[in-house]
């Protein structure tokens, strides 16, 4: 049996009170970071995977299941606001499509071909990658997306958390962090997304850091979307070029990005 599947180390949990709960829950939880710090050596080859294919013009497609493909999902729609990237640079794919992201398709997952017509459906070429996202590691969704993409010269990565999966033996660059029982037995949406959603945010954030999208500490190209946005820009521009507020907002209207408003003051 896997360790996600695996009974809990809790017992009785209907009659603990909340606090017992939620303590619990949270010294569990304080796990998960230090399963992480063992996968590092794994997460810098698919950062270094993705760096490249991402360089030379390629795309990061992630493949997942249930709570697995929406962290993907989540993680793709994140990457243009905060990166300035297009959208299409990073693609998350569910299986049961669109409709799954909210509701569970029945059977979705079992559909070993699926993956690969979804990604037939964005003109997948051997310039991008094909990272599969499954906590339990044996998916058949991913797994047959990852091995149709690497017969055909696409570059693989997953992130799972059980040792020894399916899914890692399929891919070329396999992340496995593995996080063991989870508080409610199997469920994966705890321990194991967690895990899986730091290893998404190192990964496109070390990327797209690798990619010059980030000045300093800061995100030079993020999208001025909202009045929240609009500020952090003007502070980037105040702190960065010594100018009061009202310059600082005259540059973001004439320029729109806080990285050309910088280029600007540059030349």
């Amino acid at each position: 049996m896997s360790t996600t599947e695996s009974s809990s180390l809790f017992n009785n949990l209907e009659t603990l009170s909340t606090h017992e709960l939620l303590t619990s829950i949270n010294s569990v939880d304080q796990t998960v970071p230090m399963a992480v710090a063992q996968a590092l050596p794994q997460i810098e080859a698919l950062v270094e995977a993705t760096v490249a294919r991402l360089g030379a013009g390629g795309r990061l497609f992630y493949i997942g299941a249930g709570t697995s493909g929406r962290l993907g999902i989540l993680d793709a729609s994140e990457c243009p606001p905060t990166f300035g990237v297009p959208h299409g640079v990073v693609i998350g794919l569910i299986a049961g499509g669109d409709t799954a992201i909210r509701k569970a398709v029945e059977n979705a997952e079992d559909d070993a071909q699926q993956a690969w017509l979804d990604l037939q459906a964005h003109h997948i070429t051997e310039q991008d990658i094909v990272v599969g996202i499954a906590a339990s590691g044996r998916t058949p969704y991913v797994i047959g997306g990852l091995q149709q993409a690497r017969q055909r010269g696409v570059a693989t990565g997953c992130i799972v958390c059980n040792a020894g999966s399916e899914v890692a033996a399929v891919a070329e660059f396999p992340v496995e962090v593995v996080t063991g029982p989870e508080f409610v037995t199997g469920s994966t949406r705890l321990k194991a997304g967690t895990a899986q959603k730091l290893v998404l945010n190192m990964l496109t954030t070390a990327t797209f850091i690798r990619l010059g999208r980030v000045k300093g500490n800061k995100m030079v190209d993020m999208q001025l979307s909202n009045a929240k946005l609009v500020d952090r820009g003007e502070r980037m521009l105040m702190d960065e070029l010594h100018i009061s507020q009202a310059e600082a907002a005259d540059l973001l209207r004439q320029h729109g990005s806080v990285r050309a408003a910088l280029a600007a003051r540059a030349s």
